[in-house]
């Protein structure tokens, strides 16, 4: 089943197209890594499927839904991290996830405790956001987007600007809410390789249009591992 599927969705600034007659389809179970230089339209398509932006053409379903109203519901199943995650500095971490729990009516202080143990910030105590590291950072970020038990992640480089150690525990806890929660995932980078360990189905965007859809092992079996090598074959060398 398709829980994102797009058709000819585009978002037009200025008389340019940041996102050109894209056709995409996300099935449920998929880790989906959205690959594409910085500026290639990634985070403008990923704030339209959140309802941040409108689309200048073109339609998209979410979890089977496309009209105003069954796309207002759909997107209480999802959860986002896009551009900037949205964390209170000043706060705890606990604090930080009851804040963000108040955007859906109700403090669950269990739930709460599961996810900052999920994410491994159980024991972060009074320590405030401001002085966690970049990875720190992210983890909650995630256990945010999970308060409301999504079926359906919207992750905008996570992992950007992060150490290699700090990559590999955000991937970790990735793959364990899929295997564990079945939850679905659309994860941009502008970094092949770094998805490459993740990622169970990929696409490729440049200057707003969706070039490539590979499987992992499609993708594997072509050879290459970041885009300059994608864009080398495709235009025909080696």
């Amino acid at each position: 089943m398709a829980v994102i599927k797009t058709s000819n969705l585009t978002k037009t600034y200025k008389g340019v197209n940041a996102v050109d007659k894209v056709n995409m389809t996300v099935n449920r179970g998929d880790i989906y890594g959205f690959i594409g230089a910085n500026g290639a339209g990634k985070t403008t398509f990923m704030r339209m499927i959140a309802g941040l932006v409108t689309a200048t053409q073109g339609t998209f379903e979410l979890l089977g839904k496309s009209d105003h109203g069954g796309l207002m519901e759909a997107r209480k199943k999802i959860g986002c991290i896009i551009e900037t995650p949205a964390l209170i500095p000043n706060m705890t971490a606990v604090d930080c996830m009851k804040a963000h729990a108040l955007l859906y009516g109700k403090i669950d202080e269990a739930r709460i405790k599961e996810l900052l143990d999920l994410v491994g910030l159980a024991d972060t105590g009074k320590k405030k956001v401001k002085d966690f590291s970049l990875g720190m950072k992210q983890r909650l970020a995630i256990a945010q987007t999970l308060i409301n038990k999504p079926e359906v992640l919207i992750l905008d480089e996570p992992t950007n600007g992060m150490d290699p150690m700090g990559i590999v525990e955000i991937r970790k806890l990735l793959q364990k809410l899929v295997a564990e929660q079945g939850i679905t995932i659309l994860i941009s980078s502008h970094i092949l390789a770094e998805l490459q360990q993740l990622a169970t189905r990929f696409g490729i965007i440049n200057k707003g249009i969706l070039l490539d859809e590979f499987t992992a092992k499609e993708i594997q079996a072509k050879g290459f591992t970041n885009l300059e090598d994608y864009f080398i074959q495709k235009a025909g060398g080696k």
